[in-house]
C-alpha cells in the first residue's frame, strides 16, 4: 500500500482514509489521491515484455470506432509507445493513432 500524504492545507500527517480519497482530522479538508502516470510492465499475448519502440503484430482483428473496416490480423505496428491506462499500447496504423490492449498483439 502507498503511504498516505500530508494534508495540503495544514500539513498534518496521516490523514483519515475516506471511501473516495483522504480527509484531514485536524482541519476537515478532503481531497482525492493523485493519479499516477507511471506505466507498468506490459506483456504481449505470449508473455514477452514490451518496451517503447518495439514492433508488434496484431493477432486478432481490431474494430475501430468511426471507420469501416479495422485492423486486420497480421498487421505490423512499428515503434509502439507505452502509456498508462487500460489500453497500454499506442501505435499508428494507416496514418491513424490507435490504442491497443496488450493481449491482442505479439512481439514481432
Amino acid at each position: 500500500m502507498t503511504e498516505a500524504p500530508q494534508c495540503p492545507i495544514c500539513t498534518t500527517p496521516e490523514p483519515l482514509i475516506a471511501e473516495d480519497g483522504f480527509e484531514c482530522a485536524a482541519c476537515g479538508h478532503a481531497w482525492l489521491p493523485e493519479l499516477s502516470d507511471e506505466v507498468h510492465e506490459v506483456r504481449d499475448v505470449n508473455g514477452a515484455v514490451l518496451v517503447a519502440g518495439d514492433d508488434v503484430v496484431v493477432i486478432k482483428e481490431l474494430k475501430l470506432n468511426g471507420k469501416s473496416g479495422g485492423v486486420k490480423i497480421g498487421t505490423k505496428i512499428k515503434s509502439i509507445r507505452l502509456v498508462a491506462g487500460d489500453h497500454p499500447i499506442e501505435g499508428k496504423v494507416n496514418g491513424r493513432n490507435i490504442m491497443i490492449i496488450a493481449d491482442k498483439v505479439r512481439k514481432a
